[in-house]
This record gives C-alpha cells, structure tokens and sequence, in this order.
C-alpha cells in the first residue's frame, strides 16, 4: 500500500464510490423484495455490505476518512441492535489497523525529521508498524537515553515512534469536503445524527493534530501532571520533530479488547478510570484528552490506564467551567428555574426565547441520571433510549432540543463528553460516576 492516496480525483472518486455502492445495493435488495424476499433479511444484508465497503475504504484513505470513522465509531453504541452487529467488527478493525507505509518512506521521513544518522539514536527499529492512525503510523523502537555522566553506559528505553504520513494535510482537507457532501450516507449508521456539524468540528482541529511539536507539549503536559498517579498513566515524551514524535512505548491490553473479552469487573473498572481522566485533567493540566476512542487506551498490567495520542486536546485552564457543574447540581435538586436561567446566561437558551423551565427540566433528567444515584451502569441499551428520545422527530425531547443553542465554548467539550459516553456504554461498566463529579467537576456539590 502506498502512502496516503494524495490526487483530489482518486481520493474523490473512492468516497463518491461509497454512495453509488449503497445505491446499488438497496436497488438490489428493492428487487429481491419484488421476488418475496423477507425485508429484514434485505435490509441486514444492505446494512453487512455497507458496513464492510465504508469502513474499508475509509481505513484505506487514512487521513480525515479515517479520522472521522475514529470519531464517528464511539457512537457505535447508540445503534440498534439488528444494526450495531454488522458495524462493531469494522469499527474495531478501523481503531487498530490500517494499511502501512512502505519501509522505504518510513526510513526517508525519519532521515528527513531526525536527521541522516537517525539509526544512530535507536538500539532497535522495527521496520513494520505497530499500529496505524488517521494521519499517521507508529513503530516499536528501542532509544538511546543521554549518559547521566561523561563515561557512563547509556541507558535504553522501549518506544513508540509515529511518524506521520506523507501528504496528510492535503490528504485531511480533501476527506473532510467530500464527507461533509456523504451526510445522507451516514444516516444508515444513525438516522437522525447530524454529520455536518462533526466534520466542521474535525476540520477545525486539523491544524491542531498536524502539528506534533503542538502534539509533544501537550503530552509532556499530561505527562507531567499525572507523574505517579495510581489510575493514569501518560508516557513521557523523548524527543519529537514537525512529523515525527518519540514517546515511551506503552504496554497493555487494548480498550477494544476489554469491552469485547473483558470481564464484569475489568469492564466496569475500565470505565472508573476513563471517568476519572475525563473529569479530572482540566483541573490538574488545564487539558482534556479529546479523542476518546478505545483505539487510544490501554489496561496497564498494574491496572492503571494508559493514555496515548495527544493530537487533539481542549485548553481549559482553568478546568472544566463552572456553570456545567452547578447546573447538573441545581437540575439533580429539582431546582428548574434555576435551570433555566444558568442555560440562557451561557448561551444555551437564546435571551428571546420563552421555554418552559420544567420542560427544560424533564428534557434535561434522563441525560443526568447516571449522577443522580451512588453508582450507574451505563448500556446499550441506555445509549439508544437516549439517542432514540432525541432524535425522533415525534419526540417532545427533539423539539425541545432545536430551541436549544450550543455556545461555541461547548462545542468541543460536547463532543468529548458524548464521546466518551458512548465509550462507557460500550464497556456497560458500573461505576460510581457521582463521587467522580464531587471530587473533580467544579461547582458539583454532594447531593442530598
């Protein structure tokens, strides 16, 4: 495989490709009906093929494709049952693998970011990539520490070296245009999603995720902050340059693996830990993790989570802003005017619109209920009652929802926030979600 396809037509004619297959295939299962075939036989058969061609072609591309299927497959566990079966193998594989640079251009990349004596400053280089991500690919190495003193034998360190792919920028820009024009398409995978608005969202982060010195100071950032910690680890950054990035290597058992195989209890305690990191970073490094994917967490053998993949973070210096908590706090104590007017100072309710507060209220408590009680597990099942209420057209929870304004400073903590929601409930892990938000979400008080 070559590296990231760069031409606008190939690329082009690939994603318009995917339409035009799905087209194909529901004039065939239409056929197949005018013969007496079983709709729903049809129907999965159309869901199976789709699944296999979309998430194919989107690892294939790589770049913002493969991005977008990385952010889109958290919401795996809103889909239906009869739908969700055919999309969580492709999911799976589209987190975890995707096809290689060749050896030649991985070794011209390291000479032209490290310099031509690269070789130099590894003990070991493993020529076939560990893993694959959207803009780039990581091999597992062997580096050379500085000598802590003149004479002394240098020390070595196992590493993850992710090199990004040649033409990703051109590459990310190209995807995410042609997506934004495939929204229909992506209706199959949740009727009632807005795609547009998530590929707006990505777009605005690609400058972000491209740059790995930007990369490297976050992680050492994160790093820093959690030095020590008994749930979280972040490996420490070791050297890094404009598309190259050295980190410690981090052993583990994969996240996707955990919710496929894991147990009751390695599920459930998996998703303490990714509660805890996404509540308590703001506060501790003023950043939050904001690719909340399972492709980018590992179960430690000592039981702490590693966290890999700094590209895409938010700034919140000053860590999660208030108002989230103390409206979570006012809404669990039935409190609907205050409600009201916390949202409409933050810009959730527009200064004009009259809403009713207790509607507010009833829209807002089956979102809070995995706060309201000592300890929750959160489901599949939970997921699709929830996006099923909000998306259903006939629902007073969607046309309440279209008054609703999202402020841009949210817009990113939203998206993380249901990402990792959707992590959660695909772990279906118990946990006491409650005693997180009173110990790290600003403005959450205990609950009587």
């Amino acid at each position: 495989m070559s590296d990231i396809p760069r031409r606008a037509a190939a690329r082009t004619a690939r994603l318009a490709a995917l339409p035009l297959g799905f087209a194909g295939r529901t004039a065939l299962g239409l056929g197949k009906r005018a013969v007496g075939a079983a709709a729903d036989v049809i129907s999965a058969d159309i869901q199976q093929r789709t699944a296999e061609q979309l998430f194919s072609v989107l690892g294939q591309l790589k770049g913002g494709a493969m991005k977008f299927g990385q952010a889109l497959s958290v919401l795996e566990a809103a889909m239906p049952d009869e739908m969700a079966g055919p999309y969580r193998q492709a999911l799976t594989k589209l987190q975890e693998a995707a096809p290689p640079m060749p050896v030649a251009n991985v070794h011209k990349a390291l000479a032209e970011q490290l310099g031509a004596d690269w070789r130099e400053r590894f003990t070991e280089f493993d020529d076939s990539p560990a893993a694959a991500a959207s803009i780039g690919q990581v091999h597992r190495a062997v580096w050379k520490l500085p000598p802590s003193r003149k004479g002394a034998k240098p020390k070595t360190v196992p590493v993850a070296v992710k090199i990004q792919y040649p033409g990703a920028a051109e590459a990310l820009v190209s995807d995410l245009k042609q997506l934004s024009r495939l929204a229909g398409m992506f209706k199959i995978i949740q009727p009632g999603m807005d795609i547009k608005p998530l590929v707006n969202e990505l777009r605005a982060r690609i400058v972000e995720e491209l740059d790995y010195a930007m990369e490297a100071e976050s992680q050492a950032i994160f790093a820093e902050a959690f030095a020590g910690d008994d749930d979280i680890y972040v490996p420490r950054v070791l050297a890094h340059a404009e598309r190259v990035l050295v980190t410690e290597w981090v052993d583990g058992t994969p996240l996707a693996k955990v919710i496929s195989d894991g147990t009751e209890e390695e599920r459930d305690e998996a998703g303490r830990l990714m509660a805890t990191l996404h509540f308590s970073a703001p506060g501790r490094c003023g950043l939050l993790h904001a690719d909340p994917h399972p492709g980018n967490f590992r179960i430690l053998p000592d039981g702490r989570l590693g966290v890999i993949d700094f590209g895409a973070v938010a700034r919140l210096p000053g860590g999660h802003p208030e108002p989230i908590g103390r409206l979570v706090r006012l809404a669990l104590a039935g409190d609907a005017q205050g409600v009201a007017d916390g949202l409409r100072d933050e810009g959730f309710i527009k200064p004009d619109d009259d809403i009713d507060a207790e509607a507010v209220l009833t829209f807002l408590r089956p979102m809070i209920e995995p706060v309201a009680v000592d300890e929750f597990r959160f489901t599949r099942a939970w997921m699709r009652g929830e996006a099923q209420r909000l998306s259903n057209p006939r629902s007073p929870a969607f046309q309440l929802s279209r008054k609703l304004n999202l402020p841009p400073s949210y817009l990113l903590i939203h998206r993380v926030t249901i990402g990792s929601i959707g992590v959660l409930s695909q772990l279906e892990a118990k946990a006491p979600y409650r005693a997180i938000l009173q110990k790290w979400l600003p403005g959450f008080a205990p609950v009587a």
